[in-house]
Order: C-alpha cells, then sequence, then structure tokens
C-alpha cells in the first residue's frame, strides 16, 4: 500500500478517486530523514493538470456527499478517529522519521489531531440553524447551513499529522469535498492517513490528495472550483495565500508565523517556570508557530530566572528521534533550514545581544550527517535586534529585560506578529491586565504553549493570519459552510384584514 510504512525509498503518489495514481510530474523533491540526513522518499511536483484531476474529482463527488445526512458524515469520522487510535503508534513514528520530532512529541501531536476529529464527530450538533415562528404575521423566518464545495489545504512541515487534520474532518463532516496539498518535505504521514480514509469508508472523490510546491500551491488558489482555502505556514506565503485566493473570490483562512512573548514576573515561581519554558521554546526543536522565542522577564525576575534556565537547557539531550530512544529534542527538518537558524544566530552576535548558551556545535556521534543545533539562549537583546524581531523558527530563545509590566506589554503592542503570548505570575492583578491588554489572540497564564483544543479556535492577530474565520472550533464550522435563509408566508383562511400583506410594508415586499 503506498500509505504503508516502509524503510524503502518511496515515490509519493496521488491520491484521486481513492486510487493511488501516477503525478504527471518532470521535477521531484527529496524527502529527507532529518536525524540522519538519508532520502528516503521523492515528492512530485504537480502542476496544473494534477491539481486539475483531484479537484474534478471532488467536484463530481460533492453532489451526493453534500446530500448524504451529516449524522451519516459523521459516522464515517467516527469509523476515521478508531482507525486512527488504532493506527496511532505507525503514524507517529512515521512523523518522529520524516520531521524529526521526538516520539513523546509525534504522539502528543498525533493525539491532538485526533481531538479534532472528536469535535468532527459532534457536528451535527452544530450545524443547526435558527428560526423563529410568527417574526411577523403569519411570516417565519429560518436559517440553515449548507456546505460550500471543493475546499483546499495547504499544510506545513512542522506538524505532518496535525495540522491537515485541523483542516479537512471539519471541512469533510460539514459536506464539503476536500484537495490536501501537504508540504514537500513530510509527504508520508498523509498518505498513510489516505489509507485510513478510504478503511474508514469515504466514498471516493471525497478527499484527495496532490503534492509540489508553488505550481500546485498557485494551481489551487486559482482553480475556479475550488471554493475555500485553509493554510498554515510562514507569514510571508500566507499573505501571498490570501491575496492570490481571496482575488479569486475564494474564502481564506490563512495563519502566518509568529513571535510569542513570554513574560515573567518577579513572583513568579521560578523552578515551573524554567520548565515551561524550555518545553515552549526548544520542545519541537522550535519549529512551531506557538513557540515562545522571547523571553521578557521584569525586574528581578532576570537574575532569579537566566542562571537555572541556561543550566537545565544547557543539560538536554539532542538526538536521533527515528530509533527508539528518549532524547529531549530531534534535529531541524533539512540542512538548508539548519544553515538559516545557524545565519540568524550569528546575525544576533553581531547586533550586540549576548550569547548564553550556543548550539551550534551541537553534534550526535551516532548520526554525524543529522540536522542537530542544540538549545540557544541570547540575552540582553534588544528591541530592533532581527533576533528580537523575526521569526527564527529553531530553538533559539531571545531575552529582553524590561523594568515593569507595563514595558513588556509595549513590547509587544510593537511586535509585526500576534499568535501567543504567556506571563508567569502568581498575581491575579497582573495577569488581568496581561490577558486585556496584551497584542495578541491566544493568551497563556502560567502555560508555555496557549495552543487552544480542539473545540476553540486557533485565534491569531496582525500578521499571524489572514482571513476573517479561523481554524479549529465553532469558527471553522462557519468558515466551511454558508448560511441560506428561508421566509416562509402560507395563504390561509385568515381575514384579509390581519393578513400581512395588506400592511403597506409588506406589499412591497410582495
Amino acid at each position: 500500500m503506498p500509505g504503508k510504512l516502509s524503510h524503502k525509498l518511496t515515490t509519493c503518489k496521488l491520491l484521486i478517486d481513492n486510487e493511488w495514481q501516477e503525478a504527471r510530474a518532470q521535477q521531484f523533491t527529496d524527502v529527507t530523514n532529518p536525524s540522519t540526513g538519508e532520502v528516503i522518499a521523492k515528492v512530485p511536483h504537480c502542476q496544473a493538470d494534477d491539481v486539475n484531476r483531484a479537484v474534478q474529482a471532488a467536484q463530481q463527488a460533492f453532489p451526493d456527499w453534500s446530500q448524504t445526512p451529516v449524522v451519516d458524515r459523521a459516522r464515517v469520522m467516527f469509523k476515521f478517529k478508531s482507525l486512527l487510535e488504532s493506527h496511532g503508534e505507525e503514524l507517529a513514528r512515521t512523523v518522529s522519521r520524516e520531521h524529526g520530532k521526538t516520539l513523546a512529541e509525534s504522539r502528543a501531536s498525533v493525539n491532538r489531531g485526533i481531538e479534532v476529529v472528536e469535535f468532527a464527530c459532534g457536528i451535527p450538533s452544530l450545524m443547526t440553524g435558527e428560526s423563529i415562528d410568527n417574526l411577523a404575521r403569519s411570516v417565519d423566518c429560518e436559517t440553515v447551513r449548507h456546505p460550500l464545495g471543493v475546499c483546499a489545504g495547504i499544510t506545513p512541515f512542522n506538524f505532518p499529522a496535525m495540522v491537515p487534520l485541523w483542516m479537512y474532518p471539519i471541512a469533510i463532516t460539514c459536506g464539503n469535498t476536500f484537495v490536501l496539498k501537504p508540504s514537500e518535505h513530510v509527504p508520508l504521514s498523509s498518505l498513510l492517513v489516505c489509507e485510513l480514509l478510504i478503511q474508514a469508508g469515504l466514498p471516493a472523490g471525497v478527499f484527495n490528495l496532490v503534492h509540489g510546491s508553488k505550481g500546485c500551491v498557485d494551481a489551487l488558489l486559482t482553480h475556479p472550483l475550488v471554493k475555500a482555502v485553509s493554510f498554515v505556514g510562514s507569514t510571508t506565503v500566507a499573505r501571498y495565500i490570501y491575496t492570490t485566493a481571496a482575488a479569486a473570490g475564494k474564502r481564506v483562512q490563512a495563519a502566518g508565523g509568529a513571535k510569542n512573548h513570554l513574560i515573567i514576573m518577579p513572583d513568579a515561581n521560578i523552578e515551573q517556570t524554567v520548565e515551561a519554558l524550555k518545553a515552549s521554546a526548544f520542545g519541537c526543536a522550535g519549529e512551531r508557530c506557538m513557540a515562545g522565542s522571547l523571553a521578557v522577564p521584569v525586574g528581578q525576575a532576570a537574575e532569579q530566572l537566566l542562571s537555572k534556565l541556561i543550566d537545565s537547557a544547557s543539560n538536554m539531550k539532542v538526538g536521533r528521534t527515528d530509533i527508539d530512544g528518549s532524547p529531549d529534542m530531534g534535529p531541524l527538518i533539512t540542512h538548508e533550514h539548519l544553515e538559516r537558524v545557524k545565519k540568524l544566530i550569528g546575525q544576533g552576535e553581531q547586533e550586540g545581544a549576548q550569547l548564553a548558551l550556543d548550539g551550534r556545535q551541537k553534534r550526535v556521534a551516532e548520526a554525524p550527517h543529522g540536522f542537530f543545533l542544540g538549545p540557544t539562549i541570547f540575552d540582553q537583546a534588544k528591541p530592533g535586534m532581527s533576533i528580537v524581531e523575526e521569526e527564527i523558527f529553531g530553538p533559539v530563545l531571545t531575552v529582553v529585560r524590561v523594568n515593569t509590566l507595563q514595558e513588556a506589554i509595549a513590547l509587544g503592542a510593537n511586535s509585526q506578529y500576534g499568535n501567543g503570548a504567556s506571563i508567569f505570575t502568581e498575581s491575579g492583578q497582573a495577569a488581568r491586565l496581561f490577558k486585556h491588554s496584551f497584542n495578541a489572540g491566544m493568551i497563556g497564564i502560567n502555560i508555555g504553549v496557549p495552543a487552544p483544543l480542539a473545540w476553540f479556535p486557533f485565534t491569531g492577530w496582525n500578521n499571524s493570519f489572514f482571513g476573517d474565520l479561523h481554524i479549529q472550533g465553532k469558527e471553522a464550522i462557519l468558515f466551511y459552510t454558508q448560511q441560506k435563509m428561508t421566509m416562509t408566508r402560507w395563504f390561509g383562511a385568515a381575514k384579509a384584514e390581519s393578513a400581512p400583506f395588506n400592511d403597506p410594508v409588506w406589499k412591497s415586499r410582495v
């Protein structure tokens, strides 16, 4: 099976109409195991003709699937959830092999994706409309939600299983059909998930898979049959996705990058804060848009925090994640990305920040060709420096010291991003001020990564999100459906003088 986990070199196929098909591609990208640098798969760069085949299959499946009772659509999701759970370990190991997450991180990401499927299973109770009888005399009014048609998902490398699961379970259960374009760096998880969707009984054409890079993306963004596009990735690409797809008349939700601030007050529990900062900044090797990459200790908190944080981070075990073991952190996704992060570290030194912990010399003896970088911490950074303003997307924590909470809030107000921010404190007054004032859409109080569970939306602000309706939660249902309002009046035996059409206002509406 194309989706079966294999240690042989895989040439990724397309899924169209529940059949594995070869791409009509001339260009391919190597997929590497980040722990070893070994090439493990090749991904075709689909162009417009491959994308059109997938979209046409989705369009042909849409009429019947949209008319399938929502309860029956949810039952397919129940089966899919069960299959994900039974194959969860295999899927997690696939994520670790192609991405470099530790196995614990991969398992957690798969479980978070399954939670979205659980949410989708409850969509029958969330698709209900509204109605009022006798809104005017003998006039009733109601709204119902209808699916849009063919929807597309374009997903990043950092969560190969979880982020796609944010999208298509909700879209499909709402009655849409779907075309997924995963990152060309991590296609293997999606191949496996496709097999599970087929086993769950999803009809042919409801879910389709294509591969590639910009040519494939542009074909999806401009295809006239695609009604909505969901995206997660960098801010530069998110802005491009939004402007291109919106100009083509499509609904768009495009989640971008971030520079998430972690505020540490002098009264914070330092031991617990150190553990939270380590997990936030260095978990998943810092390759997540909710990573806490900017620590902002207030007043005396800096002296209490820094020595313990540096000591704890320096003792983190960095190692291979494609074999059994328990490293604290794995490699970065590609050699090119590793070199980019190293370059930004060097730039931070040149700008005058103090490099308190340098991870650039990290070596893993049993994997000399892996893409490893140790935890890195800058201290005494200042606003305006690239390491303060830019998303690094690696295991780099930058510390900016301030004197007051108001200064910390002002620092956030000047950020171009607005995904998440957290405060560590025992003061309810400080937490309340921070919660109401900080310039971000997701707020944590004594929580390192304030990423919402499936029942709440992923509410990035500013250049961290382009669109109106966010990913996950009830907003996702609104995004993947459109309302239809029906106003009804029946003529009966009522006396003419009491009929609403004798009202001059209603006469104008007949």
